[in-house]
């Protein structure tokens, strides 16, 4: 491991070296951030990727809506991330942006989150990112389900240690 990864490892409290910065940002951030996120959330609901329908048809292969959506995500993060790495751009607190490599592990692991999460988002329709807009929405039974979201990443974070990686 790398002096450079160490520091940033160092630098985020949680599991393996991510979660949330010791360094807090200013309040002004925060409701930058905010209200980015509400915006974000008012254009996904906007544009019906929140909707039960839309995931179902997904699921059965009724459209293609969604699966363009979230290829052109994985387009946009690409690009995104390629660019950060290209310009060299700083946070907002003025520390480099970087990204760390990491290698792709092999094992069980992989298809057994990818099943897990699969099996979450058939069964609430919703897939984790947008359930905060559906709440806010008016759907309030998914509290149940960020619930349950929250106390599954605990019970991983818990158990890590004990796992197989």
């Amino acid at each position: 491991m790398s002096t450079q990864t160490i520091r940033q490892s160092a630098q985020f409290e949680g599991c393996g070296g991510g979660g949330i910065p010791k360094t807090a940002p200013r309040a002004s951030l925060l409701l930058v951030y905010l209200a980015l996120g509400i915006a974000f959330g008012f254009v996904l609901t906007r544009a019906e990727v929140v909707s039960w329908f839309r995931i179902q048809e997904m699921f059965h292969f009724e459209s293609f809506r969604m699966y363009g959506i979230i290829g052109s995500a994985v387009v946009t993060a690409a690009l995104s991330i390629a660019g950060l790495k290209r310009l060299g751009l700083h946070a907002a607190n003025g520390e480099p942006i970087t990204i760390p490599d990491r290698p792709l592990g092999k094992g069980i692991r992989y298809a057994a989150g990818g099943t897990i999460f699969g099996l979450g988002w058939a069964l609430t329709g919703a897939c984790p990112g947008p359930l905060f807009s559906l709440v806010g929405s008016g759907v309030s039974v998914l509290l149940v389900a960020i619930a349950s979201a929250v106390a599954g990443t605990w019970l991983y974070g818990w158990l890590r240690p004990h796992l197989p990686h």
